[in-house]
């Protein structure tokens, strides 16, 4: 059988372009909210002669994502690589507009998410596997208040762990991608003109290249 690749956040954007990418390869363990969102993925792997399992679970969900874990551990005994694309991306606004619905949401998936996922992945990935992150460094950007700062908290958990496991293992990678027409970037340039944006499944295909997966 495959390696197993799981993608947290696979169901669009770069999430989905990662999953098609490396359907070839890997069997996808493809985890989001949205399960319509998962089908369709699921279709397109298939078309290109490749295998998926889907997840419709809440990466805030600690107990779902316990579960989860277990599950991939007891059907395949671990997995290679993951990959995380899983965000919240709240409208931008002024700091003293801050809304609290969108900040503890941007709180819940944008860092306490990693808070149980990277202790309950890690044992999955062992000292081979690979976890590989995505930098967007907005913290500290005028109206980012809200993705700008959990954005860059995860990113700091991130590199934490990259620093306590270089001798040790999994490698962690964080990669920066360049500028793509998803929906959470929509949210933050709606009028922008798209054709100047890089291709999603180019765009995946450099950084899967780039983490030599």
């Amino acid at each position: 059988m495959k390696q197993i690749a799981l993608i947290t956040g696979a169901s669009r954007g770069l999430g989905a372009a990662l999953a098609l990418t490396l359907a070839p390869k890997y069997h996808i363990f493809a985890v989001a909210r949205t399960v319509g969102g998962l089908e369709e993925l699921d279709d397109q792997i298939k078309a290109r002669g490749g295998e998926a399992s889907l997840a419709p679970m809440d990466v805030t969900d600690r107990d779902a994502m316990a579960y989860m874990c277990r599950s991939i551990y007891d059907r395949f005994g671990g997995v290679a690589v993951w990959l995380h694309t899983a965000i919240h991306a709240a409208p931008l606004t002024p700091a003293d507009h801050l809304d609290q619905k969108d900040w503890d949401k941007s709180m819940a998936t944008n860092i306490n998410a990693l808070g149980h996922l990277v202790p309950f992945v890690a044992p999955l990935l062992g000292a081979e596997g690979q976890a590989v992150f995505f930098d967007d460094p907005r913290g500290g950007e005028k109206f980012y208040g809200h993705y700008g700062t959990t954005k860059a908290a995860q990113i700091a958990l991130a590199r934490s762990w990259q620093a306590e496991t270089v001798k040790v293992g999994p490698k962690v990678q964080i990669l920066e991608p360049a500028p793509m027409p998803t929906h959470t970037r929509a949210r933050f340039h709606p009028g922008e003109d798209k054709t100047l944006l890089a291709n999603p499944l180019d765009e995946a295909a450099r950084l899967v290249a780039l983490a030599g997966l």
